[in-house]
């Protein structure tokens, strides 16, 4: 395919290394998309005739065909998913379809291609994000009174409620989908016109094109064009933060299900058994997204290596493109798929969340707050608990537990009214304000909530 400029074939092996047609056919579909806009856009410009054109269009829609069909007979000679196309494209319609590369060059389409492939695959993840998060709003719905104790440096710190711990891993997932419809309209700006780096001296229609691809928009610079993989590094760091958020979920599952918290029922279809200990469950749906968020991170890393000694514009090096953002897509999506399918279906233990909560003096801050509301500074406040609280623990009981007297101790300002703030639904209700965890304004963030994916 070099035409006469080489005086010896490839090397075998050489041939061999530098095909990249294994992995990148998957992006087949969006090749064929490319080429066909091109094709359509060479036409009614003039550059071919409108016979000409319309020739390649069905001969392209044929090999597309034979792919789908699982008929295409894909050749490493060949190199990559382009020449493939465009080789099995000339021997159904013959010297007709040696004119598609009329005006671009592998450079500008495997840059478009990369970008069509990441849009669809973006959109995808937008929806797995969607689903995840309708399923979270309701299993946060049955829940909004199921106390469990919320954490600091994994000890217990006040009481929230399940619904609003589940409400946490939402906010979480709204970040992660604005970044990743904010970095969409990055991957959709078209290349394609760009040429090997330089343009075109044909009479191309570059708005053509974009229209018929449906970008929002043309790269600017050619040499920018052709070489620039921030789309892709940028697609890959929002990936990581998303699998940070879903290794943080999975931590808190993989603890919550121990026989030490016993917070949560995974369903058995998400464990495995051991193969030595007979009364084993593993949370190993959890564990392993923890384990997979470690792959996403080093995609990014292995592109940000990649790019970050390329001078311009386009160098081979970045045909290493494509499987870490494979991978990192696919490690992504099915991490996605498997949290849609589980977390809705997780049961809390709400005896077992209570009684936890109890065991931390989890009230300590409502009854400084009782102390500030009845006109102490909050930091004798804080010193009046912490005596009052040294005494429970001394006598191994809760804040509750202890007698009016006994409080009354610390501070005469202390009345029997006291015993309304030391419970724990008392300290949930007295926090009803947005973001709080009083059950009415987790209910009210729920229903926010399904209008912010309702609205997606």
């Amino acid at each position: 395919m070099w035409g006469g400029r080489f005086s010896e074939a490839t090397d075998a092996f050489v041939a061999e290394f530098t095909a990249s047609v294994n992995f990148d056919k998957r992006m087949a579909h969006q090749d064929i998309q490319g080429s066909i806009a091109h094709a359509t856009m060479l036409g009614e410009c003039g550059i071919i005739t409108p016979d000409e054109s319309r020739q390649i269009v069905d001969g392209l829609n044929a090999v597309k065909g034979e792919i789908e069909r699982g008929e295409f007979v894909w050749s490493v000679a060949l190199e990559d998913v382009h020449m493939n196309i465009e080789a099995r494209l000339t021997a159904l319609i013959g010297d007709v379809g040696k004119k598609l590369h009329t005006g671009r060059s592998r450079n500008d389409q495997v840059a478009t291609d990369i970008r069509l492939w990441l849009r669809d695959e973006t959109d995808k993840i937008l929806a797995l994000i969607a689903k995840l998060q309708a399923g979270l709003l309701d299993l946060a719905a049955n829940h909004t009174r199921t106390i469990m104790p919320g954490f600091t440096h994994l000890q217990t710190a006040q009481p929230v409620s399940f619904a609003h711990h589940v409400m946490a891993w939402f906010e979480m997932l709204s970040r992660d989908y604005d970044r990743l419809v904010d970095a969409r309209r990055r991957v959709n700006q078209m290349p394609l016109g760009s040429a090997a780096l330089a343009g075109t001296t044909y009479p191309i229609d570059r708005t053509i094109t974009a229209k018929l691809l449906g970008f929002e928009g043309i790269c600017q610079n050619s040499l920018d064009a052709v070489s620039d993989r921030d789309f892709a590094i940028e697609f890959t760091a929002a990936a990581s933060i998303l699998m940070m958020h879903l290794s943080r979920m999975s931590e808190e599952l993989i603890l919550w299900m121990s026989a030490q918290f016993g917070f949560i029922h995974i369903p058995d279809r998400f464990c495995t058994g051991s193969s030595i200990m007979p009364q084993k469950k593993n949370p190993d749906v959890p564990e392993l997204v923890r384990g997979k968020a470690a792959r996403v991170f080093g995609q990014l890393n292995t592109l940000l290596s990649l790019m970050k000694n390329q001078p311009l514009a386009y160098n081979k090096d970045n045909q290493e493109d494509k499987e870490p953002l494979f991978d990192c897509v696919d490690t992504l999506s099915g991490s996605l798929i498997a949290f849609a399918d589980m977390l809705p279906n997780i049961t809390p233990n709400s005896e077992n969340m209570r009684a936890a909560t109890l065991k931390g003096y989890a009230t300590a801050t409502d009854l400084a707050d009782y102390l500030v509301k009845k006109g102490l500074p909050f930091r004798d406040a804080h010193e009046v608990v912490g005596s009052a609280v040294a005494l429970a623990v001394q006598k191994g009981v809760d804040l509750s537990d202890l007698s009016l007297a006994e409080l009354q101790g610390f501070s005469a300002l202390i009345g029997d009214d006291v015993f309304e703030c030391l419970t724990l639904e008392g300290s949930l209700n007295a926090r009803n304000h947005i973001g709080g965890t009083a059950p009415q304004a987790v209910e009210a963030a729920i229903e926010r909530g399904r209008v912010r994916v309702q609205g997606y």
